[in-house]
């Protein structure tokens, strides 16, 4: 009998009460369609995605300064999530600017590099990608480079969303790509079960499996269930180079308010590569799209076939909003393994 299905039955088994549990990982969404697992938890145990996906959670705002730099005749360099993403004005893809993607920063440079035109990248994502635009920030990129840095951090998040309790939770699986490298000793803060988890099958089984038995015994206490990858400190090398270069700031999120300390932005002596500041760029808060519900999915709260547009006026190729972009967001995960309802 394989493992998977062993830890399925001992969640049958264990699961005794409504019990719902919150992943903060794009990967772990799709790991979880793609398997087909919510087939395989018990009736009153559910899993629910969050903020895990670093596309949809980048406020329409920021999209927008993307776009005003396009129309300055920069030249974008972005990540191919970002394209579709809809900004005020049409999106990356159909702005009509010199818009190309790339598989990192370093790509980004080396364009720069071979033009006199200014190159800017759009640095998006969490701790997983913020130590290499920083390790990149040390070498000295050339004067025509600069970031629009657009970077957040998850445990202030987190924090949010149990001051709020609107999703109520009985805990958090982890993201093992974040704690791949900043650990997991800064989310034993929060009073709730938390656990580690892999990007297998059986990894997101056992993760749920014990975040399960902490609900039983009544503790609360971060547990690694993917300690072939995550220690509890996490790349040390890493996260000094982020912090060399990077410091916390207060940013918005999609789908939330402004959250203290959540966001990166380059420390003054790396300013020159600031786009935010080289091009004058004012961040602007907007409205999201009256029947689009990626806010609600991001918290919690909802799931992607709860809004009228999925898989109707909202489809990969025809985004309403950035859920249904980015190969992390749970909308486009959710049309693309055909899961309607949970």
């Amino acid at each position: 009998m394989p493992a998977g299905t062993d830890i399925a039955k001992s969640l049958k088994e264990a699961v005794d009460r409504d019990m719902a549990f919150m992943h903060i990982c794009g990967t772990h969404e799709a790991a979880i369609a793609r398997a087909g697992l919510r087939s395989l938890l018990p009736e009153h145990l559910k899993i629910v995605m969050g903020p895990g996906c670093p596309v949809c959670i980048t406020p329409q705002g920021e999209i927008d300064a993307a776009l005003e730099l396009a129309g300055r005749g920069c030249i974008v360099a972005t990540y191919g999530d970002l394209l579709r993403v809809p900004g005020t004005k049409g999106s990356l893809e159909s702005c009509g600017g010199d818009v190309r993607v790339v598989q990192g920063i370093h790509k980004a440079v080396g364009i720069a590099q071979k033009t006199d035109s200014d190159v800017v990248f759009i640095s998006v994502g969490f701790e997983t990608t913020a130590p290499t635009v920083a390790a990149m920030m040390l070498t000295k990129p050339p004067e025509n480079f600069s970031i629009l840095s657009c970077h957040r951090i998850v445990p202030p998040a987190m924090k949010w969303l149990l001051e709020q309790g609107e999703a109520k939770l009985n805990g958090f699986m982890l993201p093992g790509h974040v704690c791949t490298v900043m650990g997991f000793a800064e989310y034993e803060q929060f009073p709730v079960p938390q656990v580690v988890a892999g990007f297998e099958p059986d990894d997101i089984l056992l993760g749920l499996l014990m975040l399960v038995k902490q609900v039983k015994e009544g503790t609360h206490r971060v547990e690694n269930a993917y300690p072939r990858a995550v220690s509890r400190e996490g790349n040390v090398k890493a996260k000094r180079i982020m912090y060399e270069v990077f410091e916390p700031s207060d940013v918005e999120w999609r789908g939330f308010p402004v959250i203290r300390g959540s966001g990166l932005r380059l420390k003054e002596e790396f300013s020159q590569y600031d786009a935010w500041k080289k091009y004058g760029i004012m961040y602007k808060h907007v409205a999201k799209h009256p029947a689009c519900i990626c806010d609600k999915v991001l918290r919690g709260i909802a799931q992607p076939s709860d809004c009228k547009m999925f898989a109707k006026a909202c489809t990969p190729r025809t985004p309403v909003g950035p859920c249904m972009v980015s190969h992390e967001g749970a909308c486009k995960i959710w049309h693309m393994y055909n899961v309607r309802k949970t």
